[in-house]
């Protein structure tokens, strides 16, 4: 018989409950000190042997018997091909969630704007697209197409006009769902690379790789440290941290749904966090029960039992004022408001990168289908970060245009701040617009 789980249990009106709340929520991305330098190493072997250093990576890493980079590129035919060799359902499925993902995206485009003063100063603002953006995936037996979807369609919405795609092939495997998702994102090339060396080569460019302007998408801690490493070089999207879920209920949901709501983001990997709040300390017993009925149904057990047990927790909060204080203090990648009126509860959530409305609402649809992006910001980074959008992917750039009276004017603003600030050339380069001067 499967030995109950050991979740750990808190009260938020016990007086040390902070100081275990922020242990609980403790983690630290950070790479030792061998892997950051072998990445330092592959970047500078990147820049300074362009092609021949990706394919000697690929080599090593990946096991792949390829002697020249055109070996390790896939034309569009090959997306198509793909697409075919799919089953009928998967490819329906990914049509699906593509078509409600764009949808979404679309409507957060932004437009370039101005205004005209009565002088006739014209102030606006002029929003571009990137020229081309980079788009990491894993690769091998792991299979993401999602990813694939939610990091290309922003942005080939946005306007992007050339979105590359690299995804690792470990001993030759290729995962034909994740190529036919790139086939209906619309990426328009894919190098079969990963790691360190991929990230490199889509922020300097080699011979065959183009140079991006940003990089998205999510990788190991390889790819995660080269990422920091190259952000300045080029945009990346975030360092992401294991995947989390806050389930906020009110004791009404079936304590088998919430249960099960906590597996799907506990399975990802043993670091992945699961917490529960309620007012209702019977069902929160009622959750463990369902939580150790069925966990030994999963296919991840293992996974899912380690992730409860060193990173879980069930809360006991007062109120609905309580939880939601606990809700902004946690500032969870996934938040589900799992009551009977959430829209009630709304303007209390002020921290979070996606929240799933109402008891049938579950964080697994916001995975694939619902719309909205998953790439959200991870380890409390909610307080200051959003999801990956159509914004992630346009550049805004100020547009001023004075006329020869608004010019006179704002120059005379301008002379007596750069005076006041010892900038000579600054004040006369003003004051030759100003009339009369």
């Amino acid at each position: 018989m499967t030995a109950p789980i050991a979740i750990r249990r808190l009260n938020a009106a016990d007086p040390d409950f902070a100081r275990h709340l922020d242990h609980l929520l403790s983690w630290e991305s950070v790479s030792d000190e061998a892997v950051n330098q072998r990445v330092l190493d592959i970047i500078k072997a990147v820049r300074e042997r362009g092609d021949a250093a990706v394919v000697e990576f690929t080599q090593r890493f990946d096991g792949v018997q390829a002697t020249s980079m055109g070996e390790l590129i896939l034309p569009r035919e090959r997306l198509e091909l793909a697409l075919t060799r799919i089953t009928a359902e998967q490819r329906q499925a990914l049509e699906t969630a593509a078509a409600r993902v764009r949808s979404y995206h679309e409507k957060q485009k932004q437009d370039s704007w101005t205004y005209t003063e009565a002088d006739g100063t014209v102030l606006g603002q002029q929003v571009t697209p990137l020229d081309r953006a980079g788009l990491y995936v894993p690769g091998g037996k792991a299979s993401y197409p999602s990813s694939v979807l939610m990091n290309a369609i922003p942005a080939k919405v946005a306007g992007v006009a050339e979105v590359v795609m690299v995804v690792p092939t470990p001993r030759g495997e290729i995962n034909e769902i994740v190529l036919a998702a790139a086939c209906v994102a619309g990426v328009d090339r894919v190098f079969t690379i990963g790691g360190a060396q991929a990230v490199a080569a889509l922020a300097y460019g080699t011979e065959s790789v183009p140079q991006v302007d940003k990089i998205v998408g999510p990788g190991n801690i390889y790819v995660a440290t080269a990422k920091r490493h190259v952000f300045g070089q080029v945009g990346i999207d975030m360092i992401a941290g294991p995947s989390e879920i806050l389930v906020v209920c009110d004791g009404q949901t079936d304590p088998d749904w919430i249960a099960m709501d906590l597996f799907s983001q506990a399975e990802h990997d043993e670091d992945a966090q699961a917490i529960l709040v309620s007012p209702d300390a019977a069902f929160l017993d009622k959750v463990a029960v369902s939580i150790d009925k069925l966990l030994p149904t999963m296919e991840r057990e293992a996974i899912i039992r380690t992730s409860l047990q060193n990173r879980g927790a069930l809360i006991l909060v007062a109120d609905q004022a309580q939880a939601c204080q606990v809700a902004n203090r946690i500032a969870p990648e996934h938040l589900e408001l799992s009551v009977g009126d959430p829209q009630a509860w709304l303007p209390q959530i002020r921290h979070a990168g996606a929240i799933f409305m109402g008891r049938y609402t579950a964080e697994a649809l916001g995975d694939y289908c619902a719309g909205p992006n998953h790439v959200l910001p991870t380890s409390g980074t909610a307080r200051f970060s959003s999801p990956l959008g159509v914004y992630d992917f346009q550049k805004r750039s100020s547009i001023i245009f004075c006329s020869a009276d608004g010019a006179s004017e704002l120059g005379k603003t301008a002379s007596v701040l750069a005076r006041g600030e010892s900038l000579t050339a600054h004040a006369r380069s003003a004051e030759f617009r100003i009339k009369g001067e």
